[in-house]
């Protein structure tokens, strides 16, 4: 009698911190019917290259990255376009044999916009803050959806000015001084930052400044509601907050492991919710 293994995915990290990747994956292993797994692996650096060479051998249809391994699996894998161009990847899967690597946060906030407010695209040009590894796959998810002039802001401008350079002649950086002269033009304000976060220094940010038309996305989502959201919703403008991103970020790597495209869903989000409150 032959025994078929279910499959099981896992998220790769060093620590390997509390995640909530489990908690979302199996939510949607339950709902969906599907026997399958998901696991966290505490990976050292050191161990890297061995673990993802071996990812199928040791029963695993795919996987996860974290810090600090996201930019390292894309020499281990074939990466698509968007993992070459954000520069990591958050995500592995098997595909003709073949280990194939992408970064899903792309798609996450591109959704996440999408679900949460409708017409966000429609015009105008967007102001990104931060120019770290999120920073550039909010900024060529923004290419990718048309936008013709996407600022960015960062607090060291030569990290802007590099990453303008990789994305090409749409994306101009900023100096953070120059923040308060781009506002008005801004229909899409976005934090990659971590100000703003519990136990981080606050964002400084006047939204008065945008047009009364604009969406303001913080990717942030300890706490939930940041400053700079709260101050957004009472002007009335639009927001999608970092919770969202990440249950939108987590929809292809199911559908690529387990064959099924999952629903982000209200039961889901209060799930999510009610584990970051936890202390």
């Amino acid at each position: 009698m032959t025994v078929t293994k279910a499959p099981a995915a896992c998220l790769i990290g060093w620590p390997a911190a509390h995640s909530r990747s489990p908690l979302i994956h199996h939510y949607w292993l339950r709902t969906l019917g599907i026997a399958g797994g998901y696991v966290i692996e505490a990976v050292p650096p050191d161990d890297l290259r061995d673990f993802v060479l071996r990812l199928s051998l040791r029963g695993f249809v795919g996987a996860n990255v974290t810090i600090p391994h996201k930019e390292g699996v894309l020499a281990l894998s074939a990466p698509d376009a968007r993992a070459k161009a954000v520069g990591a990847a958050n995500t592995l899967w098997f595909a003709d044999g073949e280990l194939r690597s992408t970064n899903t946060d792309v798609e996450g906030f591109i959704n996440n916009l999408d679900a949460s407010a409708p017409g966000w695209d429609d015009s105008g040009e967007a102001l990104v803050l931060g120019a770290g590894g999120s920073s550039r796959a909010v900024v060529f998810g923004l290419l990718e959806r048309g936008f013709g002039r996407v600022h960015l802001a960062n607090r060291t401008p030569a990290r802007a000015a590099a990453l303008a350079k990789q994305f090409g002649p749409n994306v101009h950086p900023l100096s953070w001084d120059g923040i308060d002269e781009v506002l008005p033009r801004a229909k899409l304000l976005v934090n990659t930052t971590s100000l703003g976060m519990h136990g981080q220094p606050p964002l400084e940010v006047d939204v008065a400044g945008l047009p009364q038309a604009a969406v303001v996305a913080d990717l942030v989502y300890v706490p939930l509601v940041t400053p700079l959201l709260a101050a957004a919703k009472a002007r009335g403008l639009k927001t999608a907050d970092g919770l969202g991103m990440l249950l939108h970020q987590a929809v292809r790597g199911f559908e690529l492991w387990f064959g099924r495209r999952p629903e982000v869903t209200a039961e889901l989000r209060a799930l999510v919710e009610a584990d970051l409150t936890k202390t």
